[in-house]
């Protein structure tokens, strides 16, 4: 199906997710920073990209932006999945060029939804 890049300082959770992710039949590659993930991005070319919000360095609202205004991977959705679960930050989000915001924990049926909203944008 899809080319996912995983973005999370977590290891605990790049394997869940890459779990849920691979069992729907999709490509999964990992990251564990901001900063490494978008590297990732430009190297890669994934069709879309789950991107942590808390991350030591570059948090995920800031390379969300990044990736969002850099030519080479602004066409590239990227789904936020986070602890960050107020209002505020959900809007913030989408306002920094996510497609969806997802909260954890994360349910597989929502996250496989979610994404499928997203690739067809």
């Amino acid at each position: 199906m899809a080319k996912i890049l995983v973005v999370d300082d977590s290891q605990t959770e790049r394997h869940l997710l890459s779990e849920y992710l691979s069992q729907g039949g999709h490509d999964v590659f990992q990251s564990e920073s901001g900063e490494d993930g978008i590297a990732r991005a430009r190297e890669i070319k994934p069709d879309l990209i789950m991107m942590d919000v808390v991350m030591p360095g570059l948090n995920g609202f800031q390379a969300t932006r990044i990736l969002q205004r850099t030519p080479e991977t602004q066409d590239i959705p990227v789904l936020l999945c986070t602890t960050k679960d107020k209002e505020t930050d959900r809007i913030w989000g989408l306002r920094q060029g996510a497609c969806e915001y997802l909260t954890k924990p994360i349910r597989k049926d929502e996250l496989l939804a979610k994404i499928d909203e997203c690739l067809k944008r």
